[in-house]
């Protein structure tokens, strides 16, 4: 048996690694073709395995998942923006900071968010300009800030603290671009790159501290000092009553902020923004979710949650937005020992690639995976594929703890949204994407809004 997967022809020293840097997408796209399940190549200093076989993916996220580590470069990296959040840390404090976590995101108390996130929904709405053309990832940011903040942190930002975020997110997401001239370059050199970076991150932990310090307050005025809170069932409340007890730092409460923060609006957003670009590029699913949200939504009211349980092909969109363009759109994972993936020894210490753009349009396991199509989420196609050719929040134990949050809110905003307005796209229907923390569009995906009139249910 082989032990060395196939892999792409490359220059000494460098690898891989200029290809990668200069259109990730289009490497990973390359490199699917050519090689089926599994294939190697150097990124850097290290030794790349690219996982395309749900099997291996499910080894790696679940089956196994206690062999495999985040990836070392990923943790350097990461580590100065977001501390030991539960993005990072491992091992019994994990499970520590995500039982803290745990009940913030339940079901029960995500319903108890709906009314909350449908009327910062309007509000925000109230806002959008009609009849001209705008930036739609600007305000689809600004509006899940402002719902992160409230559902996580307990207190309500004001228009200058979600802005503030907003302006520093670009220069925080630009370190994270591969950039071989940036990954030779030590983070103290002071170059403007590193400059830009450093004075965003210090922004950005003024805002977290005023943010929690104003939760602080809140328990002080409310007589909860020492719990930090009026009792309350944030995720912020929840930590600083933990350091009330003894069990948490200051500084651990400043990091899990700062990852709920910067991870709870990003991806929301970006799905978002992805939707629309799809409904302008797909007038026939535009006017399915038309005809949906009408038959669904009193014209004028907010949606509850059992509305949102109908609103099945609002799901649908959704889900196959973040098939085809998935904002988290690579994972990396080091293997603790050596183990065996398709067939091949991947030794202990190299790095894996666990990239959802290739298995989320990998033709093995979807029928015209470049095709826009939402009925393939219909409950009998779904059950037709392998469950781990699709995770766009990671899977496993690690899986994103606000995936049901997230979905929840972009079906608030979506169905709000197409119930009063019918979007024009007034951009390219083409996309050129850059990679960052995130998957980001490099040009502005700008909508024209046309005003509808909603007749009144009967």
């Amino acid at each position: 048996m082989n032990t060395q997967p196939p892999g792409p022809p490359e220059p000494p020293v460098v690898g891989s690694t200029f290809d990668y840097a200069r259109d990730p997408f289009r490497f990973m796209d390359a490199v699917r073709r050519a090689y089926r399940d599994i294939a190697t190549f150097r990124l850097g200093p290290l030794d790349t395995y690219i996982l395309m076989n749900p099997d291996d993916v499910e080894t790696v996220l679940t089956n196994d998942e206690a062999a495999f580590r985040k990836a070392d470069f990923q943790d350097d990296a990461l580590t100065g923006l977001l501390g030991d959040g539960l993005l990072l840390s491992t091992g019994e404090y994990w499970e520590r900071q995500r039982a803290i976590a745990q009940p913030a995101f339940n079901m029960g108390r995500i319903a108890g968010l709906v009314d909350t996130m449908g009327e910062k929904t309007e509000r925000a709405l109230d806002e959008w300009p009609s009849g001209e053309p705008f930036d739609v990832q600007l305000p689809l940011a600004r509006l899940t800030v402002d719902v992160i903040v409230n559902a996580m942190f307990g207190v309500d930002p004001d228009p200058e603290t979600v802005l503030e975020v907003q302006n520093n997110l670009e220069p925080l997401g630009a370190r994270f671009e591969p950039d071989p001239i940036r990954f030779l370059t030590p983070p103290w050199v002071p170059t403007p790159s590193n400059r830009e970076y450093n004075e965003a991150l210090e922004t950005l932990d003024g805002v977290v501290d005023d943010l929690i310090e104003r939760r602080r307050a809140l328990g002080r005025t409310s007589g909860h000092a020492r719990s930090g809170g009026n009792a309350g069932d944030d995720f912020l409340s929840r930590l600083l009553r933990a350091e009330g007890a003894g069990d948490q730092t200051a500084e651990q409460v400043h990091n899990e902020m700062t990852t709920m923060l910067l991870a709870g609006h990003d991806t929301t957003a970006l799905t978002l923004t992805y939707a629309f670009h799809q409904l302008g590029n797909h007038p026939e699913v535009l006017e399915r979710l038309h005809e949906e949200v009408d038959a669904v939504l009193d014209a004028g009211e907010r949606p509850g949650m059992g509305d949102l349980r109908n609103l099945e092909y609002t799901e649908r969109v959704l889900k196959e937005t973040m098939r085809v363009l998935p904002p988290v759109y690579t994972m990396f994972r080091q293997p603790n020992v050596d183990v065996r993936l398709s067939g091949y020894r991947v030794p202990a210490d190299s790095l894996l690639m666990v990239p959802q753009w290739v298995l989320h349009r990998h033709p093995d396991y979807w029928e015209d995976p470049e095709t826009f199509d939402p009925d393939r989420w219909t409950p009998a196609r779904a059950r037709e594929r392998h469950p781990y050719a699709y995770f766009p929040f990671g899977a496993g134990p690690r899986a994103c703890i606000g995936r049901q949050f997230s979905l929840v809110e972009a079906k608030i905003i979506l169905s709000m949204a197409l119930r009063r307005f019918t979007p024009e796209l007034a951009s390219s229907p083409d996309l050129d994407l850059r990679p960052s923390l995130t998957m980001h569009p490099r040009d502005p995906i700008e909508i024209v809004l046309h005003e509808r009139a909603v007749r009144e249910q009967t």
